[in-house]
């Protein structure tokens, strides 16, 4: 079996949130507006898919289909190693991230599809297998909510069946003292018995990361995810230090060396590979057992949790999901009938591949180039 052809182009969307009266353009933060869709075909007929965010949307099209093709065309697409070293070789040998970790990302991914379709398992199976039924969290803490909006939405995610939440800090234009207000609105409204974790998308100086630290000690955080400007590690082990609440980082590191700069470091306790963004499966396998040697937990942050959960259900230190609001609703559009949350869990379909279904109208809907 042989690589023939790849296929990637740009969609929008737009999501209802809760309380936000009509659509959200796009699918979360104001920057969230587009998305790539990739598909990979096989010369025996078979296809692959994959889905990454909205970082240069276009130039990972462009890269693609202009640069990634030439090079992986013919290649077995089951022997994921020879593909990344291909690549590796011929676009990359200086390692830099960016459009290249989320063009191969997208190849990557679509590749593992092919496989688990071929072989008749879904790609957690190929993967390790661990479970087949993760825990999930909801990223419901959009930063258009006002403060009593926030804490109401909060109560509607629990009564919809979620034990774990998860808010946008770091945004708000009164600072990380508002945020802290914020956090605090969310405890009270959901009590003690509710995970809640905080993301700042890296938009804290090291100074303000430790300021909303200790204002919200008491508040029982299951972690802080990617508090500090540039995910720079050596201030992330200094904050770690400094703070009894867990972090989490990772989501958005484009290759193994980033994320190994993270666990070497201590400064994190929970690892954050997405296949989205790191390379794909191949990566964030390595990414994944990397952590286990030192004792730590993968979790899931950056979205795309139809792919994600793979990795988590596939190893041994998979831990939990993240169901984004946005980019749940986006993956139902495009795979109607996937996998959805069931009082704080997810259980994968056990279909071959992904296991998801494209709707080529929703395709049609959402093409913007």
């Amino acid at each position: 079996m042989k690589i023939k052809d790849i296929r990637a182009s740009v969609h929008t969307t737009s999501i209802e949130v809760p309380l936000l009266e009509g659509r959200v353009a796009g699918y979360g933060r104001a920057e969230q507006k587009e998305f790539v869709f990739c598909e990979v075909e096989t010369d025996e007929g078979l296809t692959g898919v994959a889905v990454t965010g909205h970082f240069l949307a276009r130039s990972v099209v462009a890269a693609l289909e202009h640069h990634f093709l030439p090079v992986v065309a013919d290649l077995d697409p089951r022997e994921v190693e020879a593909v990344h070293q291909r690549v590796w070789q011929k676009l990359n040998p200086r390692t830099m991230t960016g459009v290249v970790s989320s063009a191969l990302s997208l190849l990557d991914i679509a590749l593992w599809d092919i496989a688990g379709k071929h072989e008749g398992r879904p790609v957690a199976s190929l993967l390790g297998g661990a479970r087949t039924q993760l825990p999930v969290y909801v990223t419901f803490g959009f930063p258009q909510y006002d403060r009593d909006q926030l804490a109401e939405a909060a109560r509607l995610q629990v009564a919809a069946g979620f034990t774990a939440l998860k808010m946008v800090v770091g945004v708000d234009g009164g600072g990380w003292r508002e945020d802290a207000r914020r956090i605090r609105a969310v405890r009270e409204a959901v009590g003690g018995d509710v995970d809640l974790m905080i993301d700042a998308n890296y938009l804290f100086t090291p100074t303000e990361a430790k300021y909303l630290a200790r204002a919200v000690e008491d508040c029982d955080l299951t972690w802080f995810e990617e508090p500090l400007h540039q995910n720079d590690a050596r201030a992330l082990a200094d904050l770690r230090e400094h703070t009894s609440i867990p972090l989490a980082a990772g989501q958005m590191e484009g290759h193994r060396w980033r994320l190994r700069e993270l666990v070497e470091r201590r400064a994190v306790d929970i690892l954050q590979p997405n296949p989205c963004y790191c390379g794909g499966f191949t990566e964030a396998r390595k990414a994944a057992h990397l952590a286990q040697i030192y004792n730590l937990p993968v979790a899931h942050g950056g979205g795309w949790p139809l792919f994600s959960m793979h990795t988590l259900a596939g190893m041994m230190n998979g831990w939990i999901l993240e169901w984004h609001l946005g980019m749940g609703q986006v993956g139902l559009q495009l795979f109607p009938g996937s996998p959805v949350p069931e009082a704080g869990k997810i259980s994968l379909s056990g279909r071959p591949g992904l296991g998801l279904d494209v709707d080529r109208g929703a395709l049609r809907d959402t093409l913007v180039r």
